[in-house]
């Protein structure tokens, strides 16, 4: 069967129209589920909003025809996962995938389960749910033909498509049966009975494309900034530059009389904490996009910078190195750090600056809305849709249930898209327009300037080296203001989540180790971006670690596992980590054995060892992350003139059991790139408090030129006994550190500051 040739159909769907489809042409499952026991502590998908859903009448419709539609409840930005999850269902199902169709959901938690799609949590909260309800689904489809039949149920058995009567081949469609099935109760799920892995037809093979891949590449796709609705208004807006400020005045007559613009109005702002709602300031609505820009150039504004105006950024990472030498918040302390680092043979130091950085998402921010008697509709590429239709209802003052989030396609996310914002203003703008459908639409500049950026951090770094170079005492404080600023008053310090990132967990083998958090306030937006904090603490911990290897004249892949030591699982909360990505410290310790392989792998794949000619090296880095585990080797040349180029990368990659290992492959090379791009290129600095940086001439990001020539990923084996881990965000964090370090080979340079930009040249 192929299963790469028929190009996929995809759907949205409101939950009213996909209610009655089923009810006028198809299988309508009910539920039979018996209610889940409470538990003491909720780990996983059930400590998240809403927790899952597996109940098939939530995610599965069958046609008269046979045609299967899936409800995929996650939103699609790349990542494939619009495939992934009704591919598993549709495997459990035992449908044929040439006559499945995906439909996406709308915002809906309580019908769908959790829809935020961020935290590389969808397939392993999902992966169970979607067999159990592929399961349920093609259990009562059994009942049903056994029934017609009149045979005992166990002669019957689902396949491709169809049931069969084993004894004597009668068979019928899925088609035929839906019907039957439909008055059929589902199945409770200790009964249900799920395929053994060597059953799989598409988990696990890699031979899935993607649903949206021929309408990606020929254009047809819908993004959010595509949404064209009839009598629709375009607007954009002028921001706050300084977050915190206001509009203290504005002269609106030049731009009214911009041909095409219809009216500016002042979206009021929302002072710090401002969460998820719009920064406020004068927005300009026109019947065109253009029109509406050229209105906002033509505007005249007097701000209010408000008290974060003198932000630095120069200043400012002054103040974080100033902290950083100091002792801080101790947040996980073993042994005696400082009588070990007095008694020690040698000490060593090194600190490490990682600067704020933006998503910058191809496609930038955009949402349309519409509102019509009471009810307000949107369409809007999110990451978040529940959390975009609360604001959006909290915002207009409506009831929940008068507020429709309609999910697009999404042209990159990386955690921006999570942050619905743009959403608000598009139905607060509709509002004022009498409930006309307004777009707004944000300009590369506008999301350059007014993002959620990625903070900014300072990581102080101490070990004291026995005789042997072995370190006995590690000392690491780690300074950076912190997302949770954005949600309340600021705490000036990493919360739970962030020091969970790669900090306190570090998993080294020393007697003597002391993590410590001074404090950092907050003087702009600042939110997750992919890997969050795991990427300045890898950064800082795999290069510190070169360094040590080279202090003790030692092999730093020898050093790194000496430092990791034996194979063992470590439960985290030992380590001070009692978030652990929200997952059971009981199914997923931190397994020191598994880091370990990686390792090895990366460094076996690479040839590590090898005769290196002059101006060229290899450095390796390894990071644990949302419950995965990575490790990368890279191979630098750097030409007598600082010209850096990259011929090759291996990266071993083990998130446990891989359901779709093409996307994962896909996953961890674009991971690669984005990461080389966080370490060569990409930076925000903050003058008088705005942003210094416009468009991607001086806010650059990865481009061909960068990328490396041959990226090899070394997927590691693993069986469907082992809890699934998370697949987009962990390739990220050890890139930057494996690259610095393969600098220092080929160089003799050390790089402790990001990006690197021109500090090979100088």
């Amino acid at each position: 069967m192929s299963t790469d040739n028929r190009p996929m159909i995809i759907e949205n769907m409101s939950r009213r129209a996909f209610l009655g489809v089923i009810g006028a042409t198809g299988l309508l499952l009910a539920v039979g589920c018996a209610p889940r026991a409470p538990a003491a502590t909720k780990y996983g998908a059930d400590s998240m909003p809403n927790g899952w859903v597996d109940d098939p009448l939530v995610f599965v419709h069958i046609a008269p025809d046979g045609t299967i539609t899936v409800v995929c409840h996650r939103q699609e930005m790349g990542q494939g996962v619009r495939t992934s999850l009704p591919m598993v269902l549709a495997d459990e199902l035992e449908a044929d995938w040439q006559r499945v169709r995906v439909r996406q959901a709308n915002a809906d938690q309580v019908r769908y389960g959790n829809q935020d799609t961020d935290g590389s949590r969808s397939m392993r909260h999902f992966f169970m749910p979607m067999r159990r309800a592929g399961a349920a689904a093609r259990q009562m489809l059994e009942q049903a033909a056994a029934a017609a039949w009149g045979v005992p149920l166990a002669e019957v058995e689902a396949l491709n498509h169809e049931v069969v009567h084993r004894a004597t081949n009668r068979r019928l469609g899925y088609g035929e049966l839906a019907e039957a099935a439909s008055h059929l109760r589902v199945p409770p799920r200790e009964s249900l009975r799920l395929k053994k892995p060597e059953q799989f037809r598409y988990i696990g093979k890699g031979e899935v494309k993607l649903v949206d891949g021929p309408d990606i590449v020929t254009g047809r796709a819908a993004y959010g900034i595509d949404t064209v609705l009839d009598g629709m208004l375009f607007a954009v807006v002028a921001r706050p530059p300084v977050y915190g400020g206001k509009v203290s005045s504005y002269d609106a007559q030049a731009a009214l009389k911009v041909p095409g613009v219809v009216k500016v109005l002042e979206i009021p702002g929302t002072p710090p904490p401002s969460e998820f709602q719009p920064l406020g300031g004068i927005a300009v609505i026109a019947q065109n996009t253009w029109a509406a820009i050229q209105g906002r150039k033509a505007l005249k504004i007097t701000w209010d910078d408000g008290a974060n105006a003198s932000y630095d950024s120069q200043a400012y990472r002054a103040a974080l190195e100033q902290a950083a030498r100091a002792p801080g918040e101790v947040v996980r302390d073993q042994g005696d750090v400082a009588a070990a680092l007095q008694g020690a043979a040698r000490r060593v130091q090194a600190q490490y600056y990682i600067p704020h950085m933006a998503q910058a998402p191809m496609e930038p921010p955009a949402a349309t809305a519409r509102i019509v008697n009471g009810r307000c509709e949107v369409w809007a590429a999110v990451q978040a849709p529940q959390a975009t239709h609360d604001r959006v209802a909290k915002r207009l003052g409506f009831p929940l249930d008068r507020v429709t989030v309609n999910v697009t396609l999404l042209g990159g996310g990386f955690g921006r898209k999570s942050k619905p914002d743009y959403a608000v203003e598009a139905a607060l703008l509709s509002k004022a327009m009498d409930g006309k459908p307004v777009k707004v639409t944000w300009t590369r500049e506008d999301d350059i300037q007014h993002s959620y950026y990625h903070t900014v951090s300072v990581e102080h770094l101490e070990a004291g080296l026995d005789a042997s170079g072995k370190p006995i005492a590690w000392l690491h404080r780690s300074a950076a203001p912190t997302f949770g600023a954005i949600f309340g008053p600021d705490p000036k310090h990493e919360q739970p989540y962030e020091l969970g990132m790669g900090l306190v967990d570090v998993p080294f083998a020393i007697p003597n180790l002391r993590i410590e958090n001074p404090e950092a306030a907050v003087h702009t937006r600042v939110g997750w971006y992919r890997s969050v904090s795991n990427i300045p603490h890898a950064f800082a911990i795999q290069s510190f670690v070169a360094e040590l290897a080279a202090a003790a004249g030692r092999d730093p892949k020898e050093y790194l596992l000496e430092l990791i030591g034996p194979p063992r699982r470590i439960d985290p909360r030992k380590m001070s980590d009692p978030w652990n990505y929200t997952e059971s410290p009981a199914l997923y310790p931190l397994d020191t054995g598994r880091l370990r392989r990686v390792i090895e792998t990366a460094a076996q794949q690479a040839s590590w060892g090898r005769t290196m000619p002059a101006g060229r090296g290899l450095g390796i880095a390894a990071h644990y992350s949302f419950v995965s585990y990575v490790a990368a080797v890279i191979e630098v040349a750097v030409s007598d003139k600082g010209e850096l180029s990259i011929p090759r990368v291996d990266i071993a990659f083990d998130c446990g059991p891989q359901v779709n290992p093409e996307r994962i492959r896909v996953q961890v090379e674009g991971g690669c790139v984005m990461g080389l791009g966080n370490a060569l290129l990409s930076e925000i600095t903050f003058k008088a408090g705005r942003v210094e940086q416009s468009n991607f001439h001086d806010y650059q990001v990865a481009r061909m030129n960068v990328a490396p020539q041959d990226i090899r990923v070394h997927l590691i084996p693993s069986d469907f006994g082992v809890p699934l881990g998370g697949v987009g965000e962990p390739p990220v964090p050890p890139i930057a550190p494996a690259l610095c370090n393969a600098i220092f080979v080929a160089t003799g340079k050390r790089i402790r500051r990001l990006p690197i930009g021109d500090q090979l040249k100088a």
